[in-house]
């Protein structure tokens, strides 16, 4: 196999890049997980956790990848027969579908045409006509990775709080926490799951449950069978920074890193910064003459950017070009989008020359594939980032 000089561009919506910092503090010898020292280690990231999904309740780390997180929010809340209603918004919202079938709920599906997030008032309608309250939880994935569209969160709060619905709410933030604002005590979520491979800039193998008092509750006279995703038991370990079995140390080391590098720069910031990568992205395509697959602007995600080709297209065929030529890895499209889509992730670690780079590769990689577009998308999403830099600068 050829060599090729210079880093591999990683520009899939995630597993994003991990940081040199994140990868030395992995680079450790193995702690004695039953040690002292481990408890400190316990104790930081589970505080850490609280203040990224913004909550005082409880979250708690299984060594998994987020399909896990999705298992372990169903089985700690519901019993065998509940019903309960969710979106399909795209590929990974039909997979936790498919998954909470298999786990023998009864699933009613508000369809979607995967350009668009969550309709709270259709989630409105559907709790409003459930009058005997059969519904048990609302699940909804907030950024869909599949579609880069974001679901209006604090919009599905308020509109199952306007029917008194009792139903749980729970959210999928797989690909949108730490990069994307979300607030789960303040929105009112009940369950919230997370993994490590996005904005946390981990390699996969840690999922996240953020749990409500409410969630609690439930957990009570949940009737699911579990043993490993038990939250009890974590709890309980947790309380003196321990875990139930033996946890991913490493990824724990690298885990404390990465929420150091959120706090050095901050939440905000964070999320300020996605914002305008993302903003420079869809200035890109707009210039190409290409199509955004989200299709609602106050749907636009900040962690990824779904481009529709022209029509005869093949957008698999458009990547091959772009990783060979250039060595730049796009996201494909998934399911029903196969071969209709390219994903551009600006997630994780990531500046602006990296994003400069990213557009570069593709504007070439059109350009070399025959793909009909015009010229002028680096120069567009350079006008962005310029004249926000200098808005920033006078600001300051």
């Amino acid at each position: 196999m050829a060599f090729k000089s210079g880093r591999h561009f990683l520009q899939i919506p995630g597993p994003s890049n991990v940081p040199d910092r994140v990868l030395r503090a992995i680079d450790m010898p193995t702690m004695d997980h039953r040690g002292p020292d481990f408890a400190d280690l316990g104790k930081t990231v589970l505080s850490g956790m609280q203040s990224v999904f913004q909550t005082s309740g409880p979250v708690v780390i299984y060594p998994a990848s987020g399909t896990g997180a999705w298992e372990a929010a169903i089985v700690n809340t519901l019993s065998p027969g509940d019903k309960v209603l969710m979106a399909e918004t795209g590929q990974f919202a039909a997979l936790w579908c498919a998954m909470a079938k298999r786990l023998r709920l009864e699933v009613e599906v508000i369809p979607n045409d995967w350009r668009h997030g969550v309709d709270p008032a259709e989630v409105e309608a559907r709790l409003a006509a459930d009058r005997a309250h059969t519904i048990k939880a609302v699940m909804v994935v907030h950024n869909e990775t599949s579609t880069g569209v974001t679901s209006r969160i604090p919009e599905v709060r308020a509109a199952i709080d306007r029917t008194g619905h009792p139903a749980l709410f729970m959210v999928d933030t797989i690909s949108s926490l730490a990069s994307v604002e979300y607030r789960h005590e303040a929105w009112g979520v009940d369950v919230t799951v997370a993994g490590s491979q996005k904005g946390l800039m981990l390699p996969p193998g840690l999922s996240f449950n953020a749990i409500s008092a409410k969630a609690l509750e439930a957990n009570k006279t949940a009737a699911m069978p579990r043993s490993y995703w038990d939250w009890q038991e974590m709890m309980a370990n947790n309380q003196n920074g321990y875990f139930p079995y033996t946890p991913a140390t490493n990824l724990l080391y690298g885990l404390r890193e990465a929420l150091a590098m959120l706090h050095e720069e901050g939440l905000d910031n964070v999320f300020a910064r996605h914002a305008r990568h993302a903003a420079a992205a869809r200035a890109a395509v707009r210039a190409w003459g290409l199509d955004i697959l989200c299709q609602d602007p106050r749907e636009y995600s900040n962690v990824l950017t779904a481009v529709v080709m022209p029509d005869g297209f093949d957008a698999d065929a458009l990547r091959k070009v772009i990783l060979e030529r250039y060595d730049m890895s796009l996201g494909t499209g998934l399911a029903k989008l196969k071969g209709r889509v390219f994903r551009i992730g600006h997630l994780g670690d990531f500046n602006d020359l990296t994003l400069m780079g990213t557009l570069a590769g593709v504007e070439m990689g059109l350009y070399d594939a025959g793909v009909p577009h015009r010229q002028g998308g680096v120069a567009a999403a350079m006008d962005v980032l310029a004249n926000r830099s200098a808005k920033a600068a006078r600001a300051a």
